[in-house]
């Protein structure tokens, strides 16, 4: 049996990675979270009570805390997901995100090889870090073509640049310290558990509620859409069989307009809540984000070659089952809406204010 150590386990991506291990797999699982703003452990409430899993409050960027959390679990892998991740909240304190996603992994890496180097020599050669990223390193696409895993690294926010050195530092473990790690950089995830600063929960509630909609620039940016349970799979089979020192590419196979996104969210919501209004109404079209990217789209041939991973969620099924989520779940982001977020504009630069 062997034991997984997730960081950042109690957030979106992480705790459906965590909850996806102990419902699919017979691993056991640590979750290593410092339990900042946008980790919720109400999302691991279904696996908390599991025999296979245990959860250690923690700081990537603390070496002794790190180091302590390795001796005491001895994990065959790691999957890294702790990450400062929203890219408005990294233009107004972009230091924050270089600290956490880049010196915060450097400090797990070099603690993951100490560990590693005290291995018995089969374990050693076993032992795997699977470094989660995103398709925002590689910057904006033009109307054609597609990220993959060869694409040029280009990032225009502070975040995706935070992401891009964190990539850069996991690839030169393995070339410097041999150390099994792999990268993956996927899409926009969308699903259950998704703190509600991000598009898609954020305009759910604000419909919901009657608020408006505010879409950035004229709304043509595109984006493809993965959903994280799909996201969750997809990582598992990474950790399972990827090939160390390579690189997978995640993508849903859904690219969609932030526009298209939001007048599916307001139609959904109009068809299960009607309102008698129509909640395309609410939308309003706002300053744009600074440097905001145009277009992302993912190839995911590589992984779904290599390893046999494919999104099983068409865009309309998973949109549709989050949204059903958020309407049947008010407990799990009431309290987030009304002490930690409540859906205020985040990321503008002063000039443009």
């Amino acid at each position: 049996m062997k034991t997984v150590l997730v960081t950042g386990g109690a957030g979106f991506i992480g705790s459906s990675l965590c909850r996806h291990l102990i419902a699919a797999t017979d691993c056991r699982v640590v979750n290593f979270d410092l339990l900042t703003y946008a980790a919720n452990p109400a999302s691991l409430a279904p696996i908390e009570g599991d025999p296979r899993y245990a959860f250690v409050r923690g700081d990537i960027r603390d070496a002794e805390a790190v180091a302590a959390v390795f001796e005491r679990y001895r994990p065959d892998a790691v999957v890294h997901l702790a990450a400062e991740s929203h890219v408005d909240r990294s233009i107004a304190g972009p230091l924050a995100f270089v600290e956490t996603n880049v010196l915060g992994t450097g400090v797990l890496l070099d603690q993951a090889t100490r560990h590693r180097d005290r291995l018995p020599a089969e374990a050693r050669d076993g032992f795997r870090f699977v470094h989660v990223s995103t398709d925002e390193v590689f910057g904006s696409l033009g109307s054609d073509g597609a990220f993959h895993e060869e694409t040029r690294y280009d990032p225009s926010s502070p975040y995706s640049a935070s992401k891009a050195a964190s990539d850069h530092l996991a690839a030169a473990w393995w070339r410097t310290y041999g150390l099994g790690t792999i990268v993956t950089n996927c899409s926009n995830n969308y699903g259950p558990c998704q703190f509600p600063e991000k598009l898609i929960p954020l305009m759910i509630l604000n419909a919901l509620e009657g608020r408006p909609l505010p879409v950035y620039g004229d709304g043509g940016q595109v984006r493809d859409w993965l959903h994280v349970e799909d996201h969750a799979a997809a990582l598992a089979r990474v950790l399972e069989a990827g090939e160390p020192g390579s690189r997978y590419a995640i993508g849903g196979n859904a690219e969609r307009t932030n526009l298209a996104v939001v007048h599916a969210i307001c139609d959904t919501l109009d068809r299960l809540r009607p309102d008698g209004a129509g909640r395309r109404g609410l939308v309003s079209f706002v300053a744009d984000r600074p440097g905001h990217d145009r277009r992302y789209a993912i190839d995911a041939t590589r992984i779904g070659r290599d390893l046999g991973w494919r999104p099983a969620r068409s865009f309309e099924d998973g949109l549709a089952a989050t949204i059903a989520w958020y309407l049947d779940n008010r407990a799990w982001w009431e309290p987030l809406r009304r002490s930690v977020y409540k859906g205020e504009r985040l990321g503008l630069l002063a000039a443009a204010q």
